[in-house]
């Protein structure tokens, strides 16, 4: 690769994309790496800025020693792309993912930030635990000069190792059993509003709900609704009622007394401190806050997609959702797309 005067460039092959800007109307690449230069193109090169360009020398091949920057997009997408994905075009150095199912969006962090911590190397992903959509990008990754050393490469690989540091976990079709609790509900004295909100919530996902169980504060009743649940193959157990700390909500002692690995009773998450996770082998057993029924987003809007996608939620995730877990209650809700739950 070498550096020619516009004017003297004709005949000449292009060696990298170049772009082309015209501020609100168009951006693109004009000329493409491989294009042989036109008497024609001389006069749009000088109009995008550009007195000299790169261009390929007969020589030019990948080595041993320097990549271009178009395969060394494609090799950084390479390590950290999953199954899960697909490529884009490279596209002026720069590579895309894309997902091809719904699901949980997961980076590991930690190698992420070893990766861009190489010289000229950048891959640039959605925030951890992103929701995702067939076609949603993901990430995308690129060099920043023209060419980089193959040994970057290299110490790439070893940072990254053999799994993917991106990988989305795809929603699963789950069996749902919802137990409300509340003597109010029970004897008809208000309707229960918690059903309706559970249901719109799950509508976005496969699943098949296998039925309502409305109860009085008894402890005892709760714990067996829920057991009966899980005797009837229920994946995740949704409990309402009973959350808070009062002394008539008893909501918390049932789960416990299914015999249920109690993850956490409490979040660092507003609005929705009050929920209770558990596991009775692989069932999942949400307590949920009282807060679902009259905000439009809580703990529970960011627990049940993990449980959706079949990530097993631990106290460490519950606890660094403090940071992220903080709803601002703005005007116009645009959840996911926002800082709500982002790690």
């Amino acid at each position: 690769m070498k550096i020619v005067k516009t004017e003297d460039a004709v005949g000449c092959i292009v060696a990298h994309d170049m772009t082309q800007i015209i501020p609100g109307k168009y951006k693109g690449e004009p000329f493409k790496v491989g294009h042989v230069i036109q008497e024609s193109d001389i006069p749009v090169l000088l109009s995008i800025g550009k007195e000299h360009v790169y261009v390929q020398e007969s020589s030019d091949q990948e080595d041993d020693v320097e990549v271009h920057e178009d395969a060394a997009a494609a090799f950084l997408y390479e390590l950290a792309a999953d199954m899960h994905m697909h490529p884009t075009e490279v596209s002026a150095g720069r590579i895309n993912a894309i997902a091809n199912v719904d699901g949980i969006f997961r980076t590991d962090t930690a190698r992420l930030f070893a990766l861009n911590s190489l010289p000229d190397v950048t891959v640039s992903a959605r925030h951890n635990y992103s929701i995702v959509h067939q076609g949603d990008m993901l990430f995308g990754a690129r060099v920043t000069p023209l060419s980089v050393p193959r040994t970057i490469l290299e110490e790439a690989t070893h940072v990254v190792g053999e799994a993917p540091i991106c990988k989305i976990y795809p929603f699963k079709q789950k069996k749902v059993g919802i137990v409300t609790t509340g003597k109010e509900v029970y004897d008809g004295i208000i309707e229960d509003g918690f059903a309706p909100v559970l249901r719109n919530k799950l509508a976005g996902y496969d699943y098949e709900e296998m039925g309502q169980v409305i109860l009085p504060d008894e402890h005892e009743r709760t714990t067996k609704a829920i057991l009966d649940f899980i005797d009837q193959g229920a994946d995740i157990i949704l409990v309402t009622g009973g959350m808070s700390v009062d002394p008539d909500d008893r909501t918390p002692l049932a789960i416990k007394n299914t015999g249920a690995q109690i993850i956490t009773y409490g979040t660092p998450i507003f609005p929705g401190a009050m929920l209770m996770l558990a596991y009775l082998g692989n069932v999942a057993i949400l307590g949920v806050p009282g807060g679902a029924v009259f905000s439009k987003r809580t703990t529970l809007d960011i627990l049940l997609p993990r449980l959706m996608a079949d990530i097993k939620v631990s106290l460490d995730d519950i606890n660094r959702l403090g940071n992220g877990g903080l709803c601002l209650l703005c005007k116009t809700c645009i959840f996911p797309n926002c800082g709500f739950g982002v790690e």
